[in-house]
């Protein structure tokens, strides 16, 4: 016999017994809702384990073990993982996503939003004028160091004693330098209310014909005219022109009165007018003072309150490393 049946191929009789019980138990829990709501007992129990708070600290442990640690630097070392990743960055998937993404009106109106903010705008002009005012300071640097060369040199040759102390009056490259930047100022000016007073006569019934006597006249008289009216300006105004800034030098008074400005103004037309003459009293004159200078009794100096140096533009200072005190000096120092 073999597995306990019976002569007869019929199983026991204690385990047909036990099958017959067995059946008639499941269809007493089924017809009961036993067997559902032993179901939902197990399902609440496992959910239970799985968010209690040992389940959590088990799988934080397990995360921040080694084992996990390893298996994704493993990973990330992994050839086969960098051929997938760059096969998937590859793919025109990415591509289209990245066109959609591009082509969306969020992604615009992010842009737009972060082009209007107002620390964006603050960080590109101060950027822009930090640029502008490193150029300044380096060609102004430049301009002083030849304003003591060029002096010395114009000495030597016309046989004239050297200066002994160095001074802090402008030079004559410094000075010089200003008035040509100064000049390029006037012109751009000048040719913008040019072509505007031009647009408006052509539109009003002007025939756009030029370059007559009469034409010529007015025009120099106006430049001349724009030119004056501009010193005046930033030397009533500011003491400084925005090439005396640009150059680092100014007048030694904060700002000068209608009259004074006036008065220079006559002084520096005198000496252009004598090809210069007015100025050799900058390379020959203890104090630098040019005609202009003497008829407004001012005088030009190095302007020494300059921006400071913008953040890129000179490498990142070091912390000083404060040196060990023996324990006398810690005793001796009195406390913070």
């Amino acid at each position: 016999m073999e597995n306990g049946a019976s002569p007869n191929g019929r199983s026991p009789i204690p385990a047909r017994l036990l099958g017959v019980g067995v059946r008639g138990a499941r269809t007493v829990t089924r017809a009961t809702g036993i067997d559902r709501a032993v179901e939902a007992a197990a399902e609440e129990a496992i959910v239970a384990a799985v968010e209690s708070q040992a389940v959590e600290r088990a799988m934080a442990r397990v995360l921040e073990g080694p084992v996990v640690q390893e298996a994704v630097e493993g990973a990330l070392e992994s050839e086969a993982v960098k051929k997938a990743l760059l096969e998937a960055m590859d793919s025109e998937l990415v591509d289209e996503v990245w066109r959609r993404l591009l082509a969306s009106d969020q992604a615009q109106q992010l842009v737009e939003r972060i082009a209007e903010a107002p620390e964006v705008r603050a960080a590109i002009g101060a950027q822009g004028m930090g640029l502008v005012e490193d150029i300044g300071r380096t060609i102004g640097n430049l301009a002083r160091r030849l304003d003591a060369r060029f002096e010395r040199l114009l000495r030597r040759i016309f046989f004239r004693r050297p200066r002994v102390l160095p001074s802090d009056r402008a030079g004559f490259v410094s000075r010089g330098l200003a008035m040509i930047v100064d000049g390029v100022f006037v012109n751009l000016a000048f040719t913008a209310f040019v072509a505007l007073v031009t647009l408006v006569a052509n539109v009003f019934g002007g025939n756009g014909e030029g370059g007559s006597g009469l034409a010529i006249a007015i025009g120099s008289t106006a430049w001349l005219s724009f030119g004056a009216i501009y010193l005046l300006g930033f030397w009533s105004l500011a003491g400084q022109t925005p090439g005396m800034r640009f150059l680092g030098v100014r007048l030694a008074e904060e700002r000068l009165t209608p009259r004074r400005s006036f008065r220079r103004l006559l002084g520096l037309g005198l000496s252009v007018l004598s090809f210069g003459i007015g100025f050799l009293g900058v390379v020959f004159g203890e104090r630098r003072r040019a005609w202009e200078d003497r008829f407004s009794d001012t005088e030009v100096v190095y302007d020494e309150w300059r921006p400071a140096p913008a953040p890129w533009s000179q490498p990142l200072a070091e912390s000083p490393k404060s040196e060990p005190r023996s324990d006398s000096e810690a005793i001796a120092a009195p406390p913070a």
